[in-house]
């Protein structure tokens, strides 16, 4: 059980400030996700308008950096889906990351609350 006036020792001060930088390093992960999500689904919905395409002829400018380059509908589609696959294990790194983030986080929380319960606050 837990003491209502446990004092906090220097092992307990650097678990609350571990805590503290990994909820950081989780809202910085999140944020990252969601970036990453929103070029995913530009590059989904770019790669659906270029299959709305009626003539195939037509070249593509596709962005590369800063930089526009033209390319034929096909080479351009393949471009797309390269983009999708590492967008998709970029989204899967980060994701595996934040899981490791968690259980960290999880078990600091456990050793924490069990030495001072209601006297800490870890959620975000």
């Amino acid at each position: 059980m837990h003491d209502d006036d446990a004092p906090v020792t220097y092992e307990d001060q650097k678990n609350i400030n571990l805590f503290a930088r990994k909820n950081v390093q989780l809202n910085e992960l999140r944020s990252q996700v969601e970036g990453k999500k929103k070029v995913l689904q530009n590059v989904e919905d770019a790669s659906d308008d270029l299959l709305l395409l009626e003539d195939e002829n037509v070249n593509v400018d596709f962005k590369i950096g800063e930089v526009f380059i033209e390319h034929s509908q096909d080479e351009t589609q393949d471009l797309l889906e390269k983009v999708k696959i590492n967008l998709n294990d970029d989204i899967s790194g980060l994701q595996k990351e934040s899981s490791e983030i968690k259980k960290v986080m999880n078990d600091l929380k456990v050793q924490l609350y069990a030495k001072f319960g209601d006297n800490i606050n870890l959620e975000p």
